[in-house]
């Protein structure tokens, strides 16, 4: 039986710490969304880079794979039709070409049919310091469309990661009737203590929506680290569920009307206004005025 628009549902992150052999990520992801299922969960979101974590561009392509032949994807195809619940990968490394890859998520439904893909759109082209660089669009191809999906408690955003920094995208998935975003993330540990809690209560402040964020946590095979801290936020900013860096299950039950009841007490999202920016004068406007220039 699908449930109601608004009635409550169990949200299940799978919290993980990806190697380099997507097989055995795959095993232990098994096990997680198993616990997931017998502890209530309807709806279990992964973390970015679900299949493997890999920083060797050779490496990393003689383990991945396009879309109709990752083996990754049609188990967890198939796990979805066995339980009778959502699955949400937050990201796979996916063969695009010989010379690219792409980070994708996928929304897998009850069915086992994939009902949505997204490709992250923002590059993690950084230098955090003390060595610490990151050139993601080396390996990666861009996305460039942003994707809202239908649950059957609300629609969903989908992105990943970094693109948690440029809030016009999350604006623009309220906007298209977003209730809730799902963010599954790979923050590195320097950036993950400075920013995560604060981003992602921000992210749900300002668009009145639920956040799913599903993170990968710990010292990786790849030398990585992670900040790990899986997090499921309400509308109001409030932490209902929050992981550490040890892989594991964080579950929370989600009601969908509290989107309503906030976007009502505070309705930003039909206040925002068009604007135009103003050059800076060669000197204050005042004085304009005064001269009657």
């Amino acid at each position: 039986m699908s449930a109601a628009k608004n009635s409550k549902f169990t949200v299940g992150l799978i919290a993980m710490r990806s190697g380099r052999d997507p097989q055995a990520n795959l095993d232990a992801l098994l096990t997680a969304i198993d616990q997931a299922k017998r502890s209530g969960a309807d709806y279990v979101l992964t973390p970015e880079m679900t299949n493997i974590m890999e920083v060797k561009r050779d490496r990393l392509f003689a383990n991945i794979f396009p879309d109709e032949s990752d083996p990754t994807l049609a188990t967890l195809r198939e796990l979805a039709r066995k339980l009778g619940m959502f699955i949400h990968i937050g990201s796979l490394a996916i063969k695009a070409s010989p010379e690219k890859a792409v980070n994708r998520s996928f929304l897998i439904d009850r069915q086992g049919e994939i009902v949505a893909r997204y490709d992250k759109i923002h590059m993690f082209d950084v230098d955090i310091g003390d060595g610490e660089t990151y050139r993601e669009s080396n390996t990666y191809r861009a996305g460039e469309l942003a994707v809202v999906a239908d649950l059957p408690w609300g629609r969903i955003g989908l992105t990943v990661c970094y693109d948690l920094r440029f809030p016009a995208l999350y604006r623009a998935l309220a906007e298209a009737g977003a209730s809730f975003l799902a963010i599954p993330s790979a923050f590195t540990r320097v950036t993950g203590e400075a920013h995560w809690h604060v981003l992602q209560r921000a992210r749900a402040i300002e668009n009145g929506c639920f956040v799913f964020a599903a993170a990968q946590g710990g010292k990786h095979e790849n030398g990585r680290e992670t900040f790990g801290h899986s997090l499921i936020v309400d509308p109001w900013g409030r932490i209902l569920a929050e992981g550490g860096t040890e892989p594991g299950v964080v579950l929370a039950e989600v009601d969908p009307a509290e989107v309503a009841a906030v976007r009502a007490k505070i309705p930003s999202l039909h206040h925002g206004r068009r604007f135009e920016l103003i050059e800076p004068m060669a000197e204050p406007a005042y004085l304009h005025a005064v001269r009657g220039s």
